[in-house]
């Protein structure tokens, strides 16, 4: 006696149910300068630009009403645009953006890609140049939020092959 598995009713307005056909190549989608394959969720595929954590991701599907698990390959020319004018300028609250209260400017924003990577750098190099603590450790490789360092971050201790083995024993060269 065989069972029947029953399939499960599809409901049209949950993406979630609908087929997806086999074998589609979804392509590659480009949005702010990254390349995003077109077989990853919106959700997923946000996170790969950049700058954009999953919490900005979230943030993104939710006010700009897209689904999550919808392909970024199915999203229309329209939809696209959308989500680059939103991130570009985020309307979100202060404490989602990665760079408040700028040092320079004192306005807090969210910065993308090459941009985020290249404040990164001079606020480090500042760190560097003004020898504050934090500077120091960045400059000795060290690690600068307070981790211990007697077992790990070694990597900067490298012994001397020029240096030798003292011996301990006496040597009897003058004696005879």
């Amino acid at each position: 006696m065989e069972k029947q598995v029953l399939a499960k009713p599809m409901n049209p307005k949950d993406p979630r149910s609908q087929p997806v056909p086999q074998g589609r190549d979804y392509g590659v989608v480009r949005i702010l300068s990254k390349d995003i394959e077109g077989n990853l969720n919106v959700y997923v595929g946000l996170t790969k630009i950049k700058g954009i954590s999953w919490t900005m991701s979230h943030a993104v599907c939710n006010l700009l009403q897209l689904p999550k698990n919808k392909k970024v390959g199915d999203l229309s020319q329209d939809e696209l645009k959308k989500i680059t004018e939103f991130i570009a300028n985020p309307k979100l609250p202060v404490h989602m953006l990665n760079r408040r209260i700028d040092f320079e400017t004192g306005e807090s924003k969210h910065l993308l890609g090459a941009d985020l990577e290249l404040k990164k750098e001079f606020d480090i190099k500042r760190l560097k140049k003004i020898k504050s603590y934090r500077g120091i450790r960045h400059a000795t490789n060290q690690p600068s939020r307070g981790q211990r360092t007697r077992s790990h971050f070694r990597s900067t201790k490298r012994k001397n092959p020029a240096r030798k083995a003292v011996s301990t024993k006496p040597t009897t060269e003058g004696k005879k």
